[in-house]
């Protein structure tokens, strides 16, 4: 007898047990008796969900070892029956559904370590003269300038912002060909508030540094009036009617949205329904993802800045790739209402821009409390941090310096200008337990659940890639952690959360190779926030020896809970001794 995998997924559903991934045996034991004839697409989720199911011993006996268990014969046919109970009441919960944005009652908390919030303060914000400047003689110049530049070219009318619309939104559309970073332009959006921000500084009204400048939007971010299509197929013509918050407040600003740039489908890769993102370094390697389209469209200078997120390496991974600079920031930071949600326990929005100048502008901008996102809190941000360079603790994780790797001599060189600039930079080290990788788990299970209804439904078979590296797979499979489990991951991540605050009681900021060890799902798992700057433009091993081909390599500053200032500070110092950040690729 055949059946669909979706009904067979429906029918161990009270397990969490995915078709594809349960042993061969119990799928026939869990199928007998099932109607013929039920192949294709013809068993939608609705008429599964009513199918007359029993739980089996043997299914409970396999449920139990996954788990680590063993039960007797008695127990195991209680606990079916119990579960076959259990099933009419997880029924009537999905006939109730759930949209993507609706989070749990638990929350994943950063202070759960004894930290509390610092408190905001009278004093805060940006520190910056937005000096005078002389208008760049190209337009190639011009779309490479930074945002300061920018900001004064604007202020004393020197450029106006339609100007600078018309060529970001040219300079998106010529070369996407090539990078493939755009999913949907916001040109009626983009010209009407150009038009707006001129008439207001015209007429004396600044609004602040990004009044009247582009920038371009990670397509998970809702802008209503426009699709939000979380770059995957089965979310192409999805419009959301609301405008996230970021979005709101860059708004506000006076930023001027263009376009709303690539991601790797549900934030995974630089692959969407539409291909795949370019690295403008080297157009034949992909750019990288999740934040696949803000990464290559800045660094080709299609936007001076883009709002990207991360969850696990979804700025730091494109930032590296494509030589720019990124900021993860703090969990709670920023505002994710009217973001796509994949893990609510550590998601986070953050600006991707050429200096940390830069994204130190847009973050000032960004941050802050929304009663919309209950996660969020209202920190001091002071750039340039208050804090002097002679009162700055740095830590720096010493073995992973020792090791080698590709990339390793521009790291310790980078390590040397921050040691030479800051008097007080001591070798450290991460802590050691508990482990990060099987913590990391709640991400994949967090995932499955924000996209329960894209697996029972069947439409997952409609996404690009569909490997084991994949969210369909990895959503299925998500299917089998015990919930037990998750609850003694997210005990252990409240242990790893208190000892990483143990680590950062004593240092302000800690420089690690961006891939080493465990710091990228350490820090995400216990949402420090981070910078990561380009330190490298290396050789293309393939590529003749006189290829203008790169492949930029990076550098992460990890700071203590909301204390971007300090890691924008040293990553400031950095990069003006050194111009790695102002490189620009080939394809530009």
């Amino acid at each position: 007898m055949s059946i669909d995998r979706r009904q067979f997924l429906q029918a161990c559903s009270a397990l969490g047990f995915s078709g594809t991934l349960f042993p061969g045996a119990l799928y026939a034991t869990a199928v007998e008796g099932a109607p013929s004839g039920a192949d294709g697409p013809a068993l939608r989720p609705e008429k599964v969900a009513r199918m007359s199911v029993s739980i089996t011993s043997d299914q409970v006996a396999a449920a139990a070892a996954i788990a680590g268990l063993d039960f007797s014969n008695d127990e195991t046919e209680m606990i079916a029956e119990d579960l076959t109970e259990a099933l009419s009441g997880y029924e009537t919960l999905r006939d109730v559904g759930l949209p993507n944005a609706q989070r749990p009652a638990l929350r994943f908390d950063p202070h759960i370590g004894g930290r509390a919030v610092p408190e905001k303060g009278e004093n805060g914000g940006l520190d910056l003269a937005f000096d005078e400047v002389e208008r760049p003689e190209s337009e190639n110049d011009l779309a490479f300038a930074g945002i300061e530049t920018l900001a004064s070219l604007l202020r004393t009318g020197k450029v106006t912002s339609v100007e600078l619309t018309e060529l970001y939104l040219s300079r998106l559309r010529r070369l996407d060909d090539t990078l493939n970073a755009v999913i949907t332009y916001t040109e009626e959006r983009a010209l009407e508030a150009a038009r707006r921000a001129d008439a207001e500084i015209s007429a004396g009204n600044w609004r602040g540094p990004l009044h009247g400048i582009p920038y371009g939007a990670k397509d998970l971010l809702a802008v209503e009036g426009y699709p939000t299509t979380w770059g995957a197929e089965p979310y192409r013509n999805q419009v959301i009617d609301e405008t996230a918050t970021v979005i709101q407040k860059l708004d506000e600003a006076g930023a001027v949205c263009a376009a709303k740039l690539s991601l790797g489908a549900l934030a995974w890769g630089d692959v969407w329904f539409n291909g795949t993102t370019r690295n403008p370094w080297n157009v034949e390697q992909g750019s990288s993802g999740s934040s696949a389209g803000p990464g290559a469209a800045v660094a080709a200078g299609c936007v001076p800045f883009a709002i990207g997120s991360e969850t696990l390496g979804s700025i730091v991974s494109p930032s590296t790739r494509n030589g720019v600079t990124g900021l993860r920031p703090t969990f709670g930071a920023v505002s994710r209402h009217g973001a796509m949600a994949l893990s609510w326990s550590m998601d986070k929005l953050g600006p991707m821009a050429r200096s940390a100048v830069d994204c130190a502008i847009v973050y000032d901008v960004i941050r802050g409390r929304d009663d919309r996102d209950p996660t969020t809190v209202d920190a001091p941000f002071t750039f340039p941090a208050s804090v002097n360079a002679s009162d700055l603790s740095i830590g720096y994780v010493a073995s992973a310096f020792e090791a080698e790797y590709d990339g390793a001599e521009a790291d310790r060189e980078t390590l040397e200008r921050i040691k030479a600039a800051f008097p007080r930079v001591e070798p450290m080290e991460w802590p050691s337990t508990p482990p990060v990788g099987p913590i990391l788990k709640m991400l994949e299970v967090e995932a499955a659940a924000a996209f329960d209804d894209l697996t029972r439904s069947g439409a997952d078979d409609t996404m690009v890639r569909q490997e084991r590296n994949a969210w369909p797979h990895v959503f299925r499979a998500a299917r089998l952690v015990p919930a037990v489990e998750y609850i003694q991951m997210s005990r252990h991540r409240a242990d790893l959360v208190r000892r990483m605050n143990d680590v950062m009681e004593d240092v302000d900021v800690v420089v690690a190779p961006t891939y080493a060890g465990s710091t990228l799902g350490l820090t995400n798992l216990t949402g420090h926030p981070c910078v990561c700057l380009p330190n490298e433009l290396a050789p293309v091993d393939e590529a003749p020896a006189d290829s203008p081909r790169r492949q930029p390599r990076s550098i992460t500053l990890i700071g203590g809970l909301y204390k971007e200032g300090a890691i924008l500070q040293v990553a400031a110092a950095v990069q003006e001794v050194t111009d790695t950040h102002l490189k620009r690729p080939p394809i530009a």
